[in-house]
């Protein structure tokens, strides 16, 4: 399949089109704001808790929801899809596992919400990459070697092929992300030393180019924080320190889309505003997808509600849908479930608080301009 056009991922995007030759290349529709649900398929909800999920969602406007296709266990318990016996892993397929994720999807499809899922997690939570590098080379060995290690990689690959062809041919499903917020190090801060930009990107070409060889149905990107390579910057988010180079790995043929987080107090970039950088980084990021003509997601964004977070995010959405960018998920779904409240990290936005309504107001806005 040729690969995708601008337009044509926004297409699928805003319209949620069954599969990505499905788009009419000529049309410049934009996505609709969306959302965050890492925990939908992890956290032992019913199907009926699913679908509250997705309708909470959906009755903001929201179209596409990102959420993990990963937990990696060394010890069965609720719900997982690895687990690890020494350097040996096994697939979960039953009700704790594929199986539960295929009620995810089912329930997505219900409320006409596509799903982005991400495979692998930079950081320790539900597993991650440091739980390949532990189990085949052994406790504390260096972060990176999840890009490099010939096994690790090999590991990674039979858990994706899984994955990828179970939903191959299933049209709820929007896109694959290699991963959530690659970095030369992780939870653990181990590192060889010898990470770069080109030891990811390498392995960004590895990765994507695998996941095309199995499905041609699919979009695929990285999932990453958006870090820019810059030569002579002294920020950190554009010196290219974290072992992420935006610019070349959104060149990358067999990547369609790119993605990029927003999160300035947790980084410290709080110069002049945390606002005011934020919409510099989203200015950035929109340019470099006119330059690349490959749609731009910002897939995560957040500061909490006592940091001017109504203001800041009607100025991150504005800047990001006047600008043309091509999707804003926010960070993050929550809902009211008869079991309790989801999981809120701070950055949970539930219905019936003032944030929920501006989703709605964006997503109204943005299907107007369209």
């Amino acid at each position: 399949m040729a690969k995708a056009s601008l337009s044509m991922v926004n297409r699928t995007l805003s319209l949620g089109t069954q599969k990505i030759y499905h788009a009419h290349s000529g049309s410049h529709a934009k996505s609709c704001c969306s959302s965050n649900s890492y925990w939908v398929g992890l956290t032992g909800l019913t199907t009926d808790e699913m679908d509250v999920t997705f309708r909470d969602i959906a009755e903001t406007g929201g179209t596409t929801v990102r959420t993990w296709g990963f937990n990696e266990v060394t010890s069965a318990s609720g719900d997982y899809y690895q687990l690890w016996n020494g350097s040996t892993p096994t697939i979960n397929y039953s009700s704790t596992g594929l199986e539960n994720f295929d009620d995810v999807v089912a329930t997505a499809k219900a409320n006409n919400i596509r799903l982005i899922v991400t495979l692998t997690n930079n950081w320790s939570n539900y597993g991650g990459m440091d739980v390949y590098v532990d189990q085949i080379l052994g406790e504390g060995q260096p972060h990176d070697y999840f890009y490099s290690n010939p096994e690790v990689i090999a590991a990674f690959q039979n858990y994706v092929k899984v994955w990828v062809e179970r939903y191959s041919e299933e049209p709820t499903i929007f896109g694959w992300e290699l991963a959530n917020e690659p970095r030369c190090t992780g939870s653990t801060n181990a590192t060889s030393g010898t990470c770069t930009t080109t030891t990811i990107t390498d392995w960004v070409k590895t990765m994507s180019g695998y996941i095309k060889s199995l499905d041609s149905n699919h979009l695929v990107g990285l999932g990453d924080e958006g870090w820019f390579n810059l030569p002579n910057s002294t920020d950190y988010a554009y010196d290219g320190s974290q072992g992420i180079d935006f610019d070349a790995n959104l060149a990358i043929d067999t990547i369609d889309f790119g993605t990029f987080h927003l999160y300035p107090y947790s980084w410290g970039e709080e110069t002049p505003s945390a606002m005011v950088w934020g919409q510099e980084w989203i200015e950035n990021h929109r340019n470099a997808q006119a330059t690349y003509n490959k749609p731009v997601l910002m897939e995560e964004f957040g500061v909490l509600a006592d940091q001017n977070q109504t203001a800041t995010y009607k100025n991150w959405y504005s800047t990001a849908i006047d600008g043309g960018l091509s999707g804003v998920l926010i960070w993050q779904a929550g809902s009211n479930l008869t079991s309790g409240p989801t999981p809120n990290d701070g950055f949970t936005i539930y219905p019936d608080i003032p944030v929920y309504y501006m989703e709605m107001q964006f997503s109204a806005r943005l299907k107007a301009k369209n």
